[in-house]
């Protein structure tokens, strides 16, 4: 077999999972789930188009950014960005939602499926405020799917033990890499552009 086309084919290759891969999995928003998010700088957002087609998204605040409201809703706050908007049109034609949950020095990460509205009430947007600018939206998502997973994929990567990191010697800046990349961009107009966006517009 050279390509795995099947439910079979997969396992044919890999075992079962074990009962406690199975078991692990809740519908809702636990206690533990719920520290774990308010620990949390940094999550990767995961959605999809109509036809399928994915998209994931880094999202990054403050610890605790992202906010559990009860048992199964949490509130993710946008920020100002690039206004492609990648993952809002998404959420337009397929609410379908996976979140990705980081705490920087923990191995596990948290894993929350299920689908999403996108809110803007502008008493809602204040409540997320940050610097007195209030969120450009809110993500509301109502979890089917809360499990944490392993640390084998952070361990491998050696993600939080610097002397494991590879040397950034020879690679690209994003400057670089957008100049290079755009016809007419020179790289000290975007270094420059780069710059006040991190300074002035985070918020």
């Amino acid at each position: 077999m050279t390509e795995i086309c099947s439910v079979g084919d997969l396992r044919r290759v890999y075992d079962q999972p074990s009962d406690l891969a199975l078991r692990k999995e809740l519908g809702h928003i636990d206690r533990h789930a719920r520290e774990f998010i308010g620990r949390s700088p940094f999550v990767v957002v995961s959605t999809a188009d109509a036809d399928g087609w994915p998209d994931a998204s880094p999202r990054g605040d403050a610890p605790g950014f992202v906010a559990v409201q009860d048992a199964t809703r949490l509130h993710l706050p946008d920020r100002p960005g690039n206004n492609r908007l990648d993952s809002f049109q998404n959420l337009v034609a397929n609410p379908r939602i996976a979140l990705l949950f980081v705490v920087p020095d923990r191995l596990e990460t948290l894993r929350v499926n299920g689908t999403a509205r996108i809110l803007a009430a502008p008493d809602l947007l204040q409540q997320y405020a940050v610097r007195n600018q209030p969120a450009r939206a809110v993500v509301e998502v109502t979890a089917r799917s809360v499990y944490f997973q392993c640390g084998k994929a952070v361990v491998r990567s050696g993600l939080w033990q610097k002397e494991k990191w590879p040397s950034l010697d020879g690679l690209a800046t994003f400057a670089e890499a957008l100049a290079d990349q755009i016809e007419g961009l020179e790289k000290p107009a975007v270094e420059a552009a780069l710059e006040k966006s991190y300074r002035d517009r985070l918020y």
